[in-house]
């Protein structure tokens, strides 16, 4: 997922140095392959829409799980993981390793990019 410098996505992107996340952190179950985190707040226009983007994309890749945090509940993970604004969404692999984060409100496309690079390193035995 890439930033623009106007638009819709702005902020911090990349990755964060194989920093991994566990479903007690995430208060749910990673996905079988992949696990995609949104991190909302209760007023966030953009958010609504990247929930529905988010859940799109998951319905249509096997094995891949859409969790939605409110970082207003959860400010110790948002401070942890350096959130700075909502959205943010991170895709995890299959073992909950940070492999893309971005701010802002993401293109079905480039979430679709980012699950592929979450999945390309996964075993055989494992996809």
């Amino acid at each position: 997922m890439k930033t623009r410098t106007s638009g819709r996505r702005q902020g911090r992107v990349g990755d964060d140095g194989g920093r991994r996340l566990d479903e007690g952190e995430l208060g749910a179950g990673l996905g079988r392959r992949a696990t995609l985190v949104q991190f909302s707040s209760a007023f966030c226009q953009p958010c609504r829409a990247t929930r529905r983007t988010l859940a799109e994309v998951a319905a249509m890749v096997d094995g891949v799980t859409h969790v939605e945090i409110d970082a207003e509940e959860r400010l110790v993970l948002v401070r942890d993981l350096g959130i700075e604004r909502t959205p943010t969404v991170l895709v995890l692999d299959a073992a909950g390793r940070i492999v893309r984060r971005a701010a802002g409100q993401p293109r079905r496309a480039d979430v679709i990019a980012a699950l592929g690079r979450a999945v390309r390193d996964m075993p055989p035995e494992a996809q």
